[in-house]
This record gives C-alpha cells, sequence and structure tokens, in this order.
C-alpha cells in the first residue's frame, strides 16, 4: 500500500445499533376460573333421627339441579371427595402398612376381594369376537346383588332398611345391567357407598389415607378384572372428561400423591421406565399405564389428547387443582350426568325437588327391565337410554380393553396402526 494511501474509515456504529436485551417470557395465560371451594366436612348425623330409604332419582329437571347445587348434600359430596384427595398428598400406596387399617377397612378390602371371586366363577361365554359387552356380565351383578346383604353385615349393619339403602350405590359400583357399560359415574356411585359408610359411623376421618391408597386402589383392581372379562362398554365415547374411557378419580386422588415429588414431573407419563418403576405407588402413572394398555394405537396425543396435554403442566398441584375443577363442572354441574344420581336419607335431596311419580316416570325395577327413565333435557320430558352417565342419550361404543386383547390375539398388538375415531 503506498504510503500517501489512507486505510479506508470504519464507521463508528456504537450510537446506530441498539442495545441488546434479553427476551422477555411471555406469561402462561393463568386459569381464571377459581379453585372449588372445599366446604367443612359435617360429622355424621345422629342415625336415630333417620329414616332409611332406597335411594331414588331426584333431579329430573334444571330446576331440581340448581336446588341441588346450593344443598347441604352438594357441600358433602365435595368436602368428602376433596378431603379424601387432600389426605394422600405425597403419601404413595406403599406408605399404609396393613396394621393402619381399621376393622371396617379391613372388611371392605374383603367385600372387594369376594366379588372378584364372584368374577372368576361367572366367566363369559363364548362371544364370537364380539367388541361389545358380554351378557354373562349380569349374572354377576345377580351374585353381587344376592351376596350384597351379608357384606354389610359384616360391616356391622344390622337393620335390613339400612343396607337396602347403603347396598343400592355399591350394587351401582359395578356398571350398568341393561347396557353393559361402565363410567365415571358408577366409579362416584363406589364413592357415595363409602361416604353413606362415613355417613353411619362405620368409617371415620382417620381412615380417609387407607380409603383411598387401598380400598379404592382395590376397586381399581376388580374393575379392570370386571372390565377384562365382561369386555364393558365405555359409557361414553371418550369418558365424561377425555381423560379416560371409565375412571376419572385415579387423576385427582394420583395428582395429590404427587404434589411435592423430588423427580417425578407431569412429563413423566411419557416415560415408560418411570412408569413401570412407580406406577405401583402413584396411582396417576399406574392409570395412564392401563390406559396405553388398552389402546390399539400408540401414544398418548392419539388416543388421549387430553393426558397428552395436561402432562405439559409446570407443577401437580396445577393438574390437582385442574382435576378438582373438572370434578365440579364437569360432573356435579352438569345436568346428564346427576338427572341419574340417586339420593336417600343419607344423601338427601332437599325440600321441593321432583320424584319419579311426579314427572309420570315408573319404579326402578321397570327401568332396568326396560331399560329406560324418563328425563328432561333442555326442557323437553323423553325417554332416555340408560347409558350410564354418558351424555344424553348416547350410542354404543365398543370396548377399547376388547379391541386390544383381539389385536393382541391376531399378532397386531406392537404395530402402529391408523387412529380409531368413533
Amino acid at each position: 500500500m503506498a504510503a500517501n494511501q489512507q486505510a479506508p474509515l470504519i464507521p463508528n456504529l456504537k450510537d446506530k445499533i441498539p442495545k441488546l436485551e434479553p427476551r422477555r417470557r411471555r406469561q402462561t395465560p393463568e386459569n381464571r376460573t377459581p379453585l372449588p371451594e372445599t366446604p367443612s366436612l359435617p360429622p355424621p348425623p345422629d342415625t336415630s333421627t333417620l329414616s332409611f330409604q332406597v335411594p331414588s332419582r331426584r333431579i329430573l329437571s334444571k330446576e331440581d339441579h340448581d336446588l341441588f347445587l346450593s344443598s347441604p348434600s352438594y357441600n358433602l359430596i365435595v368436602s368428602f371427595i376433596f378431603g379424601l384427595s387432600d389426605a394422600v398428598i405425597d403419601t404413595p400406596i406403599s406408605a399404609i402398612r396393613d396394621e393402619q387399617c381399621s376393622p371396617a377397612i379391613k372388611t371392605i378390602i374383603g367385600i372387594l376381594d369376594d366379588a372378584e371371586v364372584l368374577v372368576q366363577e361367572t366367566p363369559p361365554d363364548e362371544a364370537g369376537g364380539s367388541r361389545f359387552g358380554n351378557k354373562l356380565f349380569r349374572s354377576f351383578l345377580d351374585k353381587a346383588k344376592a351376596a350384597s346383604h351379608m357384606w354389610h353385615q359384616k360391616l356391622g349393619l344390622t337393620s335390613d332398611a339400612a343396607i337396602a339403602e347403603v347396598e343400592t350405590y355399591l350394587n351401582q359400583s359395578f356398571g350398568n345391567r341393561n347396557r353393559i357399560d361402565y363410567g365415571s359415574g358408577h366409579e362416584l356411585n363406589f364413592m357415595i357407598w363409602t361416604l353413606c359408610l362415613y355417613q353411619l359411623g362405620i368409617i371415620n376421618r382417620s381412615d380417609f389415607q387407607p380409603l383411598v391408597l387401598r380400598v379404592f386402589v382395590r376397586y381399581l383392581s376388580l374393575m379392570r378384572a370386571i372390565q377384562s372379562t365382561y369386555y364393558l362398554e365405555p359409557a361414553g365415547s371418550h369418558g365424561v372428561w377425555g381423560l379416560d374411557d371409565y375412571q376419572f378419580l385415579p387423576f385427582l386422588f394420583g395428582a395429590s400423591q404427587l404434589i411435592h415429588h423430588p423427580f417425578i414431573t407431569p412429563l413423566a407419563i411419557h416415560q415408560q421406565l418411570t412408569i413401570e418403576e412407580f406406577g405401583h405407588d402413584f396411582m396417576y402413572l399406574d392409570q395412564v399405564d392401563f390406559v396405553n394398555s388398552t389402546k390399539t394405537v400408540k401414544g398418548l396425543r392419539w388416543h388421549s389428547p387430553m393426558l397428552d396435554d395436561i402432562s405439559s403442566a409446570k407443577s401437580w398441584s396445577k393438574i390437582e387443582g385442574g382435576m378438582k375443577r373438572m370434578f365440579v363442572a364437569e360432573v356435579l354441574r352438569k345436568l346428564p350426568v346427576m338427572q341419574h344420581f340417586l339420593f336417600g336419607s343419607l344423601i338427601p335431596a332437599v325440600e321441593g325437588m321432583s320424584t319419579e311419580t311426579d314427572v309420570g316416570g315408573s319404579h326402578e325395577d321397570e327401568d332396568l327391565e326396560r331399560g329406560t327413565i324418563v328425563v328432561e333435557h333442555n326442557g323437553v320430558k323423553h325417554e332416555h337410554n340408560l347409558n350410564s352417565w354418558g351424555d344424553c342419550c348416547g350410542i354404543k361404543v365398543p370396548s377399547a380393553i376388547a379391541a386390544a386383547q383381539a389385536a393382541k390375539k391376531s399378532g397386531a398388538g406392537e404395530s402402529l396402526r391408523r387412529i380409531p375415531f368413533d
């Protein structure tokens, strides 16, 4: 370069380039629906003042439903279910030892064991590859109903009238006799059965942890055996919440178990090794594993998109809060669900609610034989197929368990299949 040639001037860009600042992270939209309040659980009533009665439907119109939502029975159900959920926070199933179970809890577990023996003694007939419910399920229900009186005597009930009221909920918790299906409403009937036992003083607050982690877990195991044996159809095409074809409460109780877990995060439901290692201790993981086992399509995002979406939550406490919202909004506040709820003296209706006679409905036994009831929906009274707490007048849906077992038999269970829309 010549001596007299000057180097090109380098522009000073110091004041022209804007200062780099870290990008602000977008705020995650908060759920504006407040968490439902948990009413205080009242002490059991004085049973000497009760007049026991066979439970019947009382929510037969929107007005009846509104009366229920402002009633003590509504508060009783919410406080009981949420109280059970709060009782198992940070508690694995293995934390409950046999010596921690009261005689009543052990008796209830024995009743569920006896029910499973009845399943084994009532094998299904050959349905020719059908994926719909097997009719031998009705024979199992007949045997369970016949044994029910003795089961409740083991729990200390001596009054025939009290047994007739309480056993109705247990008999309704195994599934629907006519449609041969099962859904989250039958699961709720089981919890109402245990609530009746609380109302009678047979179980108390100190039993809440084993009631969830031993009794309810045993009930889940029994229902899986019943579903697998008789191919019970789901009460709705994807369950009431789109979480599971059959159950809801394992996700509420299971999220409570994991709220402060040091390393199992909501995303763990996608990690099969974590599910296999800890599923026996945590209901949420175990139920996800069961859901996966009953689907012929691999991947939660395909067969259970809501479960897949929920797994992106930052914490289990958010999931637990969301499950409580769902229980209130999608069960107790849904007329098509609650029009099947049964009221007696332990879970009483309030003054002004309809009776089946008021709307021209028939008796329970006649309804079961006919498979329909008279209900009011959107202001119109009509006969309603007993579709086990699903959407009003739903359609029959094949059992996912039956489809999965058929796929395994044909050797197609391990391959990725097209998504089955129903």
